[in-house]
């Protein structure tokens, strides 16, 4: 037994028959000298048809080829292929991998006298991981279309939003009209659930809409996408808020409410003359609007009971919305808002909250409105560390100049 171990060829019979890898050994021609068990097969072929030929015999061209050039270059440099996957493509159009270890053959007196080489069969391996590549491919390509298509469609919601401002009369400018309308608007995505309008209602009235649909990206988009449609339908009752809310609801909710959704928003619409300075609200349980008084020099809620604010939108049938009146003065501004602008959250959850708001809003009272909102967004901003809104914020509002004759 001792001499057994100490025989080279004992150990290397053993090797050659015993390893389920393919091992090969190659002349400088890279014909086959000698093959193992495993390697014949692999191919399934006998010693006696392999020894003598090449890969030109076993494989297609193209891998035949690429492992002559491999071996040429080793025996040429000396320089060894180390674990490199190889693809065999076999003239049945069968096709497998292997991963490859190529050495020089030397003999003794260390001249390159060929080649030799371990192969592993990772076929299964490989066929996995390219299906894994293909499956990523075509999860980014669906993923860039999508992108595409919600980049689309943030472009035709940019549309939804007032372009221009009626002016009272209609005969002047906006910079000489009585009222002044801006708006602001920030989606925390390419899309948002937010809305808002300006409408001119008769020679003297004008209708503000703004809304905010629950949730986030496309399906809130197209909520708002349905209200923006719904608004051109009830010319009827712009003029009464509590009527346009309530015929909304009755809208949208056989539209929203279905089995496997849950959708609704909240909105406020308010009405203004500016032959009488009378602002006409309804609130569909949205946040309360911030009433700027030009003679105190100072901002409060604009409807002083928040239970006027009724339920949100599709929520319940038969909804009903109060109206009620508030006389502006010239000079006074009335803001509307969604949430996104007082729940941002610090790192330790606080918010910065409706209260905080309202006094932000006093520091910055008189300010115009196309540099108030801007500001009033830093600052909510500026309450979170890392500075960012973390939901859509959109902002309407209306400045009573003065009376229209």
């Amino acid at each position: 037994m001792a001499d057994n171990l100490n025989d080279t060829r004992f150990l290397l019979k053993n090797l050659m028959e015993n390893m389920p890898d393919n091992i090969y050994f190659k002349d400088v021609d890279s014909r086959f000298i000698m093959v193992n068990r495993a390697f014949c097969e692999w191919t399934g072929l006998d010693p006696d048809t392999v020894v003598g030929h090449s890969d030109f015999d076993l494989f297609a061209e193209a891998h035949a080829r690429q492992a002559y050039d491999d071996e040429q270059r080793i025996i040429n440099t000396g320089e060894p292929l180390v674990g490199v996957e190889e693809k065999e493509t076999w003239p049945d159009g069968r096709i497998t991998w292997v991963s490859t270890t190529k050495m020089p053959l030397k003999d003794a007196d260390g001249n390159i006298i060929g080649t030799f080489g371990v192969s592993r069969d990772i076929t299964d391996h490989k066929e996995a991981e390219l299906r894994a590549a293909y499956f990523a491919e075509q999860v980014r390509r669906i993923k860039e279309s999508m992108e595409e298509d919600v980049r689309m469609a943030a472009e035709l919601q940019k549309t939804f939003f007032p372009r221009s401002y009626p002016s009272f009369p209609s005969s002047v400018s906006e910079a000489e009209s009585c009222v002044e309308f801006n708006h602001y608007y920030n989606a925390s995505g390419m899309v948002s659930g937010d809305f808002c309008t300006v409408r001119r209602l008769s020679d003297t009235q004008s209708g503000i809409f703004l809304c905010d649909v629950m949730g986030h990206g496309v399906r809130a988009a197209l909520g708002t996408a349905l209200i923006c449609a719904i608004v051109e339908e009830l010319a009827p009752v712009a003029t009464d808020p509590g009527a346009f809310l309530e015929r909304m609801n009755d809208l949208l909710l056989p539209m929203l409410r279905q089995e496997d959704i849950l959708l609704f928003a909240s909105a406020c619409y308010m009405v203004f003359d500016a032959s009488t300075g009378l602002l006409r609200i309804a609130n569909a349980g949205h946040p309360l609007p911030l009433h700027f008084k030009a003679q105190e020099n100072t901002a409060e809620w604009l409807m002083d009971d928040p239970s006027l604010r009724g339920c949100a939108l599709a929520i319940t049938e038969e909804s009903t919305y109060t109206t009620i009146e508030k006389q502006l003065q010239p000079g006074d501004s009335v803001m509307m808002y969604t949430d996104g602008l007082y729940e941002v959250e610090r790192s330790d959850g606080e918010e910065f909250g409706e209260d905080r708001l309202l006094e932000t809003a006093r520091r910055h009272t008189g300010l115009p409105l196309q540099q108030l909102f801007p500001t009033l967004t830093h600052e909510a901003c500026q309450f979170a560390e890392d500075g960012e809104l973390n939901d859509d914020v959109c902002m309407i509002g209306l400045k009573f100049r003065k009376m229209m004759n």
